[in-house]
């Protein structure tokens, strides 16, 4: 393997904070490496070089035992917290309550690593990317799974020169990429958290996504994916982003948050334009997706999520996660119809039925899907007590 850094590898400064995030991570910047070596995917094809996008906070400690790697949803990238400038209007990144000294993943302890998937649209090479020619691979970029995420991650994992993750966790998909982690590299996870996740995806999680290609496909300036150069389908990733959003709420949070308000509170118009507050909502959420999203990376990502099934080339369920050597924390949210309690009782019953350790947690939040970025403090508490008692065992 050969890796080419892109930019100098300086440690992140976590010394400069602002005065009023005292327990912030400070000025971090992204970092870039190249990887001059193929990378063959589950679709049969090969990626022939890709580059990855990624982050660091803390320190590696000095027998490189301490590292954790967060692994981000549909929507992340490796920006999990932390600022990019002193300009007190930038939002941090996003995960930035979880991450820092004293913070779930304590970087005063750990060295905390996330970084852009493969096929995404922040750094790491994606349909955006250019191709050997010249030019953006657009459609002709190949299909990418979570396992061939993973297995990009584990490059740069070897380029860090870490033997063995301490944990490997995230939400949502990033929960899918721990567990596809224990199950291909069994003797480099220390733990897996699993929150807010599936171990596979449902016929209705299937029928979400593609409820948004549909829209990017039929917005016209999508032009087959062969859009860079001129307009981009703004209106038709917008839509799909509203859908999306929908099912990372829940019904009990879209009432608290809007009911039925009307945007000018006027009462109704009795036309097209927006009555309702949670209109307009969606339409700022749409808006604000596109700023920073690829339509094309949209399209890639679903799919490895539509793909998702970590019994996939193992069988069963069970027969994969036999291959796991690690204990594992499975979070389940009562208010989250987008990957339920039911499908997180799937692993925690393969597990349990294979006598591995696994601690499940099922925390009522009314905020659905995305309680796991809200619940700060509950959350903390969890995931936080979990690796505070492995970390004092490890050091026993």
């Amino acid at each position: 393997m050969v890796a080419i850094p892109i930019n100098p590898m300086t440690k992140t400064d976590c010394t400069t904070r602002r005065a009023y995030q005292s327990d912030s991570v400070g000025i971090v910047r992204r970092q870039y490496v190249h990887f001059e070596t193929p990378l063959a995917l589950r679709s049969g094809e090969t990626l022939e070089r890709f580059t990855l996008a990624y982050e660091t906070y803390g320190r590696l400690n000095a027998d490189r035992s301490n590292a954790i790697l967060i692994c981000h949803a549909l929507s992340g990238d490796a920006h999990v917290a932390g600022y990019y400038t002193d300009d007190p209007q930038e939002k941090p990144g996003w995960w930035d309550d979880a991450v820092g000294p004293g913070k779930m993943f304590d970087t005063d302890r750990f060295f905390v690593i996330c970084s852009n998937v493969i096929g995404g649209c922040q750094g790491s090479t994606g349909p955006a990317s250019l191709a050997e020619d010249g030019k953006p691979y657009s459609l002709r970029f190949p299909f990418v799974t979570v396992a061939d995420m993973v297995a990009a991650q584990r490059h740069l994992v070897d380029f860090l020169g870490i033997e063995k993750l301490f944990a490997v966790g995230g939400g949502s998909m990033g929960g899918m990429q721990a567990l596809q982690w224990a199950v291909d590299y069994p003797a480099r996870v220390g733990s897996v958290l699993f929150i807010a996740s599936t171990p596979r995806s449902s016929t209705q999680n299937i029928a979400f996504n593609e409820i948004g290609r549909q829209a990017i496909y039929a917005d016209p300036k999508w032009n087959n994916g062969d859009y860079y150069h001129g307009p981009r389908p703004e209106k038709g990733l917008a839509v799909a982003r509203m859908v999306g959003h929908i099912t990372y709420m829940s019904e009990s949070s879209l009432e608290q948050k809007f009911s039925r308000r009307t945007q000018n509170g006027n009462g109704l118009a009795y036309g097209f334009d927006t009555d309702f507050a949670v209109e307009s909502y969606l339409q700022h959420q749409g808006q604000k997706f596109v700023e920073r999203f690829d339509a094309n990376s949209y399209l890639y990502i679903t799919k490895a999520l539509d793909y998702y099934d970590v019994a996939d080339g193992y069988g069963s369920l069970q027969a994969a996660v036999a291959r796991a050597q690690c204990p594992f924390l499975v979070v389940s949210i009562s208010s989250d119809w987008l990957y339920t309690r039911e499908q997180a009782l799937e692993l925690v019953d393969a597990l349990r039925d294979l006598e591995r350790e696994v601690q499940h947690e099922h925390i009522e939040a009314t905020f659905g899907h995305d309680s796991f970025l809200v619940e700060v403090e509950t959350m903390t508490h969890i995931v936080g007590g979990f690796l505070d008692r492995l970390w004092e065992k490890q050091k026993a």
